[in-house]
């Protein structure tokens, strides 16, 4: 198993628990669809890299990207660090692993 892997299913995983936590403290429907959409699709990826398929790897590199993105505008508007600039940290370094095994390749 490599890094792309561990990196997908560990953001996706962070995902889905940010989303039911913004659920659980404010209620937010919104959090809680996104989070548990975008983590999935992430912790689908990690499994079908794992099974061999490269697309996964694509999947997961084309999410993560969204998700920096959005949080770093959230991050942006709100000056908040917690949970938009956590988010952004982690994705870009999930990010930067998962582009760092599709340069390798």
């Amino acid at each position: 198993m490599n890094l792309s892997i561990i990196a997908a299913f560990a953001y996706g995983i962070l995902a889905i628990v940010g989303g039911i936590i913004g659920y659980i403290q404010a209620r937010s429907k919104v959090s809680l669809l996104s989070g548990s959409i975008s983590g999935l699709l992430l912790v689908l990826a990690a499994y079908f890299q794992l099974q061999g398929q490269s697309w996964g790897l694509i999947l997961a590199v084309i999410v993560t990207a969204v998700l920096v993105v959005v949080f770093a505008v959230r991050l942006a508007k709100t000056r908040k660090f917690m949970p938009a600039g956590l988010m952004t940290i982690l994705g870009m370094l999930a990010l930067a692993v998962m582009v760092s095994q599709m340069v390798g390749n």
